[in-house]
């Protein structure tokens, strides 16, 4: 965890959104974030999922939020005053969400204001998107670099990835042409299990190069770590899940660098 690395020039602004629940979007922006951010880089964490607020818990920072992104859009405060500094990672940030606020009401200039204004202060920008295809993640995606996609190794794993891709081509085309697909990220994966298996062969099938060859494999104490307000590196450094974020956080840093 003490490796170095060069500071890229600009931040690389990341929405991680999946047109469907339940596969693990916000631990795999949390511990990304956490590892990134071990491995040198400066980073921020977005939380757009409005009316969850579930980064903020997961990184156990919940008692430390004073404002949220709701209020930045709002006037109510600047943005260096919502930004919690994680004590554990003195280079990791987190701007938290709000359980009360529209979502309808935060507009694709409100994100990409908030993602310029501390743009240079970053080296990755993660945004934290609702599984829904709503209003917030298409204005997520229209201030974004390029989305990150987990798919779960169960049944159902495709469902909602049509009407995704579909968005992310119609934004790719009249919204942000710059947008990237930065790639799948195959979650819940456990070897003894055909099906598993069965579903990182056709996402691979489908989506190549496009795929992190690293797979997040099912592991307690990966499931366990949200629930005591801590990601996976704090709770247990050399569990399996933690080990997976570590090598999926290199992988995109070599991705980004080539």
């Amino acid at each position: 965890t003490g490796v170095q690395t060069c500071a890229l020039p600009i931040s690389r602004r990341i929405v991680i959104t999946s047109g469907k629940g339940g596969v693990g979007k916000t631990t795999v922006c949390a511990n990304l974030g956490v590892y990134l951010s071990k491995l040198g880089f400066r980073v921020a964490l977005l939380d757009v999922d409005i009316g969850l607020n579930n980064l903020d818990v997961i990184m156990g920072l919940e008692r430390q939020v004073v404002f949220d992104i709701t209020d930045v859009v709002s006037g109510k405060c600047r943005v260096r005053q919502a930004l919690i500094q994680d004590p554990n990672n003195p280079s990791l940030y987190v701007l938290p969400s709000s359980h009360t606020y529209a979502s309808s009401k935060i507009t694709g200039e409100h994100i990409k204001n908030v993602v310029d204004i501390i743009d240079h202060s970053f080296d990755y920008i993660l945004i934290d998107c609702s599984p829904s295809l709503g209003l917030i993640t298409v204005n997520s995606l229209t201030a974004a670099d390029s989305v990150i996609i987990p798919v779960q190794c169960e049944y159902f794993a495709l469902e909602g990835l049509g009407k995704l891709l579909s968005t992310i081509k119609l934004i790719q085309k009249r919204l942000n042409t710059e947008l990237e697909i930065e790639g799948f990220v195959l979650t819940m994966y456990d070897a003894r299990l055909r099906l598993s298996n069965q579903v990182v062969e056709e996402v691979k099938k489908n989506f190549q190069d496009m795929v992190f060859q690293t797979l997040i494999n099912r592991n307690t104490k990966l499931a366990e770590a949200p629930g005591f307000g801590q990601p996976a590196i704090l709770y247990d450094a050399s569990s399996r899940g933690s080990e997976d974020y570590m090598l999926l956080a290199q992988e995109l840093i070599n991705r980004n660098q080539e």
